[in-house]
């Protein structure tokens, strides 16, 4: 069974991605990281509730030890009334330092807590919610085995010819100042892959991704039994079977210099823009940049 998550959920935040991350439990779809803050915004630190309903519990949980993170990340169940299908499920979310306690009831955008950024963040991602969803008849506290989801927002799909001009840095990232969001704030976008959809994932620095928002026809071919090649710009990223990708053996090159990968996500604010993860390449603001995606062994 997959669980709808309607406007009114996704809407409250700028991002989303349920594939960009390389942990299991988002193996299929079955979790969405939810960022409340932008690109050039990504360490915001108040926690948005996705859901209403009941805190059933609050813990500490170990996180992989990384030098610049905490010992300790957070584990928050809500028993969900809403919204839509949600009623009635548990909702798993992680990375929120709690000011709610068991037994407190939340409504939907009303604060968690604070984020955190533990062990399970790479240096290059930004603060977020990591929700996952369960039946009532599911362990909760395992990582694993969420029910998965699909997105209840229509997601524009934007062209982009791999170029654009830098217009943030940080230490093991650059942003580009393209593809630009044509409606900011009124509906989410992310970049079309060339036979349709909206691509999703860490490209290719995590194991695979996802594509939304198919049309009818390429819909069909996705759900066949063989796989589905995916192109951007005419270069072939991987294969998808349903909405999953693997990745192919491939490098993404920045002038021609490989870098670790794309950060791929839906977003809706202004700030959109490609996400370059880049911690062995140093890119200045307002430098101009062509990015391609090829096959390792014609690098």
């Amino acid at each position: 069974m997959a669980v709808t998550l309607p406007e009114a959920l996704l809407g409250q935040y700028q991002r989303f991605s349920l594939y960009n991350s390389p942990y299991p439990a988002h193996d299929e779809g079955c979790a969405i990281d939810c960022y409340p803050g932008t690109l050039r915004d990504g360490r915001t630190t108040d926690a948005p509730s996705p859901v209403s309903g009941t805190v059933l519990e609050t813990r500490a949980v170990r996180a992989p030890p990384k030098p610049y993170a905490p010992e300790h990340d957070y584990l928050i169940l809500v028993d969900c009334d809403g919204p839509g299908d949600l009623a009635g499920l548990t909702a798993r979310i992680l990375h929120v330092e709690p000011s709610v306690e068991a037994g407190e009831h939340v409504e939907r955008g009303e604060s968690l807590g604070t984020l955190v950024r533990a062990g399970f963040f790479a240096p290059w991602v930004d603060n977020h919610l990591h929700v996952g969803v369960r039946g009532p008849d599911q362990n909760p506290h395992r990582a694993s085995g969420s029910l998965p989801l699909e997105v209840g927002v229509e997601i524009r799909p934007l062209e982009w010819d791999g170029t654009g001009t830098v217009v943030a840095t940080g230490e093991t990232y650059a942003v580009l100042d393209a593809p630009t969001h044509p409606n900011p704030g009124e509906e989410f976008a992310g970049v079309r892959v060339d036979d349709g959809g909206v691509i999703d994932g860490g490209l290719p620095h995590y194991d695979g991704g996802g594509v939304h928002g198919r049309d009818e026809a390429l819909e069909r071919e996705v759900t066949a039994v063989s796989p589905t090649p995916i192109t951007l710009n005419g270069d072939r990223v991987g294969v998808a079977r349903g909405h999953t990708i693997d990745w192919d053996d491939v490098i993404v090159t920045a002038n021609g210099e490989p870098i670790t990968g794309l950060s791929l996500f839906c977003a809706q604010d202004a700030d959109f823009g490609m996400k370059l993860i880049c911690p062995d390449t140093e890119l200045e603001v307002g430098e101009a940049v062509r990015v391609r995606v090829r096959s390792s062994a014609d690098v």
